[in-house]
């Protein structure tokens, strides 16, 4: 029976029972036996309302358990909002920066672009000083067209110098036009990836004051059903008074009766010895749960085996619910301590707990093992996905077409590759570290 329906019952049983103007036989007029049943019965009344009452004390720490541990999550996602609105800050400069750099690219270019045109005019000028009025001339028509011997050698020395110095324009050229190309292109992937990140990172923002709005929701809610039980628990506390009061008359009756000539206790005292009885009753919590503590660090064993599969795949599993993603988080005893941690981060953390070393960026992670195809990927298998930039995310294979990892929306959680976004965002890379 549920604790609401309890009540209602509770309630109505009082309400016929007190409110039917209960009254207590005279010495004279009623037997001890009628008085000991009404007892029995008052009794068994009170003890199913003591059993509620401790039911809603139970539901009552339930609910505070929530609410702190709602608390601690909120906490944890108010310091990632602000260590991640710093890292927004970083690359919102940074591809300021890198703006400039390109606008400073554009100018470097119309100079070049200038160098080139003149470096063209020169060849051109100089190609048209051995043009004959109809048609060009090689360089051999030149030399063949030597008057002496003398004017040969001159000619040669002229050709000579002229093709090195066209040759020396020429890879002037290409050289400008290389570097060029290269330092472009370095500076338009570097304002790419960047523009990526931010457009990561401002989502994940997003993700995460939807979150903190949801604890705070359900924190209210939460807050609303502790003050209804509290108030449930007050009229229970005030009807078991009542309950109280009318055992302490009718067993003043029954020591009247049994005892006439000896000296009762004060009706009033013994009701407020009851009374008091109760009040210290209802005081009563329940005895406090231990709360788990964290797992002490897992024996490092042997780098092969399905004994370090299982550490490394499950290592995350106490994180569960109990973290939050940051960007560059997991790498620090304060991060970890505190289930802070991006998803190369959690990798990294995880296989350590396995006595292995590996990386802590996707670019590290994506060759630190044996590159295998997805038909081949087993348990302990990293897994890269294509976010913000080609392999921009990496997980841990659980099987089953599952993997964990520290999701920007969730922190470490398990997730399914097999359907929905992740398998949109799988890119079929799978690098295995342990044979």
């Amino acid at each position: 029976m549920t604790l609401k329906k309890r009540l209602l019952v509770l309630n109505t049983t009082i309400i016929l029972g007190l409110g039917s103007a209960f009254s207590i036989p005279g010495v004279n007029a009623e037997s001890i036996n009628k008085l000991e049943n009404q007892k029995s019965q008052i009794q068994q009344q009170r003890s199913n309302l003591q059993a509620t009452l401790a039911e809603a004390d139970k539901e009552l720490v339930s609910v505070l358990k929530e609410i702190a541990e709602l608390n601690a999550k909120i906490t944890k996602v108010e310091k990632a909002i602000e260590d991640n609105n710093k890292l927004i800050a970083e690359t919102e400069t940074n591809i300021t920066d890198t703006k400039a750099e390109v606008e400073k690219l554009k100018e470097e270019m119309a100079i070049i672009e200038d160098r080139i045109e003149k470096r063209s005019a020169i060849l051109k000028q100089r190609a048209q000083s051995f043009q004959e009025s109809g048609g060009s001339v090689a360089y051999l028509d030149v030399l063949l067209g030597a008057s002496s011997f003398s004017d040969f050698v001159d000619r040669v020395g002229a050709v000579t110098t002229f093709v090195q110095a066209d040759k020396q324009l020429l890879e002037e050229q290409e050289q400008d036009k290389k570097a060029f190309e290269e330092k472009k292109a370095s500076v338009e992937e570097e304002l790419a990836g960047l523009t990526s990140m931010m457009t990561e990172l401002k989502g994940m923002q997003a993700t995460m004051e939807e979150q903190k709005q949801q604890n705070s929701s359900l924190i209210q809610q939460l807050k609303e059903k502790e003050n209804s039980i509290a108030d449930k628990k007050a009229k229970l506390q005030s009807e078991d008074v009542k309950y109280a009061s009318l055992i302490a008359q009718i067993e003043q009756s029954i020591a009247a009766q049994t005892a006439p000539a000896a000296q009762s206790v004060p009706a009033a005292q013994s009701v407020a010895s009851a009374q008091s009885d109760s009040a210290a009753m209802n005081k009563q919590k329940p005895a406090a749960q231990k709360t788990k503590g964290s797992s002490t660090s897992a024996p490092k064993p042997s780098v092969n085996g399905g004994n370090a599969i299982s550490i490394v795949t499950t290592a995350g599993n106490k994180y569960i619910g109990n973290s939050v993603y940051v960007f560059g988080g997991g790498r620090n005893a304060y991060d970890i301590a505190n289930g802070r941690f991006d998803c190369s981060g959690f990798v990294h953390w995880s296989f350590s707990q396995a006595g292995i070393s590996v990386g802590a960026s996707t670019d590290s992670l994506k060759f630190a093992g044996r590159q295998v195809s997805a038909s081949e990927m087993r348990a302990g298998d990293l897994v890269f996905f294509d976010t913000y930039k080609r392999d921009g995310h990496v997980g841990i294979y659980l099987g089953g077409g599952k993997f964990i990892g520290s999701q920007s929306s969730t922190g470490v959680a398990i997730a399914n590759m097999s359907s929905g976004y992740w398998k949109t965002k799988f890119n079929g890379r799978v690098v295995r570290i342990i044979e």
